[in-house]
């Protein structure tokens, strides 16, 4: 059986672009290859519009994902783990917010430095949260004339 040299070209030109578009999904959904950065946990009210994957951003630069949402049972709060990476130092004074990148943008997940001269520790909890913002319930407030 005999194979044409365009065929072959052909076939490593779709091999590299499944392996090309494989690793953008991978990098994408948050998975990460290594096990570089280190740990954080959170407990959110409200973690709506957030996911696995989901940026974690300071000053609106990524420094990591979230890698980790697991319903409480016995609080009824989101628990979250998030994974900074390395080099990123986060005071112990700071808050952790679930914010929206606009009107019709997805939500993210912020963290706003406080200005303690110690830092959180890998597998520390951010006790300072914030949860998302239902955009609805804020225009029901509105419309209705509860927003004093």
């Amino acid at each position: 059986m005999t194979h044409s040299t365009a065929e072959v070209i052909v076939g490593g030109g779709v091999l590299a672009a499944a392996l090309a578009f494989g690793l953008y999904a991978v990098q994408t959904a948050g998975f990460s290859l290594g096990s570089d950065g280190y740990e954080l946990r959170a407990s959110f009210r409200s973690l709506e519009g957030v996911n696995v994957g989901t940026d974690v951003r300071l000053a609106g630069v990524k420094i990591g994902t979230v890698t980790e949402i697991a319903l409480n049972p016995e609080t009824y709060r989101a628990d979250t783990v998030v994974r900074l990476r390395d080099g990123v130092d986060i005071p112990d004074d700071s808050a952790i917010v679930v914010a929206s990148e606009g009107l019709l943008g997805g939500n993210f997940i912020e963290i706003s430095p406080g200005g303690s001269p110690f830092s959180y520790a890998p597998g520390d909890e951010i006790l300072d949260t914030q949860g998302a913002v239902s955009l609805v319930s804020l225009l029901l407030k509105f419309v209705a004339g509860d927003g004093q």
